[in-house]
This record gives structure tokens, sequence and C-alpha cells, in this order.
């Protein structure tokens, strides 16, 4: 299954369709993007793992939330409105065997298309909220100046 609108289907889309549409969301029959609410339990979890990163920011996405470090989002949720239901997903980022292993390994993980070091994960009843902290934090440390990186590597717990 491929959760996301803008994977290796969205290019066999007719051309109009793939700019309506963009990432992730579903052409609505008004002609509009529609996008479903991000579960706030979901939401709720993850800003108290970004928001325990130093300098981080919470802010409104074009759909669902984002989380920055300066102008720099590193991670991202939203719900995707398909065929078979609202799917939550998140973005964020990842780099060396990482990537590719995250890349290689399918559900819940998938490349959005976008983004060199972009990584997807389905955020589902059996997500590993400890998995999505690691995943998180790693991708802070990518995005983040290496003053604050090294912050977060001196806490205790924190595995490098």
């Amino acid at each position: 299954m491929q959760p996301f609108g803008c994977l290796s289907s969205h290019a066999t889309r007719p051309r109009a369709a793939r700019h309506a549409v963009g990432c992730g969301g579903r052409l609505g029959s008004s002609g509009v993007t529609e996008y479903a609410d991000v579960p706030t339990e979901v939401v709720a979890e993850l800003r108290s793992v970004c928001l325990g990163l130093p300098d981080a920011i919470e802010e409104q996405a074009w759909t669902g939330k984002r989380w920055r470090i300066r102008k720099r989002t590193f991670a991202h949720v939203l719900t995707v409105d398909s065929a078979d239901g609202p799917i939550t997903v998140m973005t964020f980022r990842s780099s060396g065997p990482e990537l590719d292993a995250l890349s290689a390994s399918g559900h819940p993980f998938f490349r959005p298309g976008w983004g060199s070091n972009v990584v997807g994960m389905v955020i589902d009843d059996g997500v590993d909220w400890d998995e999505v902290t690691e995943l998180v934090t790693e991708s802070y440390c990518i995005m983040a100046p290496k003053k604050l990186v090294q912050q977060v590597l001196g806490r205790p717990g924190h595995h490098t």
C-alpha cells in the first residue's frame, strides 16, 4: 500500500490532477484538495517529544502540524483522506545507513518523493512511540545547529 498521494503512483496521474492534489490530499468534488484532521492524541505525543528539544517550535503547516528548529522542519504530521479512510503520516529527516534501511524496510516507512533525506512513516494503532521519539530526535539533530545538537547529545539516556 502506498499511503501518500505523491509516491510513485503520483507520476501516473494526469498532470492537472497531480498539480491539484499535491502530496497527500484528495481532490474533492469541488476541485479543492481535502485533508482530514490529525488525531489530537497523535499531535499531543509528537508535541511532547518535539517541544522537549532545544529551541524547537510548533507551527500550523499547510496541512497538519510541523515542528521546526530555526526555519528548518524536522517533523511534520498530517492526515491524508484516502479511499480507505484517513491515514495519518509523519515525515522526518534521516541520513546514512539509517536512511537506506528505513527506505527499504516497507510499512510503516515510505519515501514521500521529495527531499533526498525525507522519510515518511504511517502513524497507526501499532505505532511504537519510543521509536518515533528516536527518529524525531535524530531528525532534529540533522537539521539543528551544532551547538543545539550538542545539548541533545549531552542529555542522560541519549544514545549515539
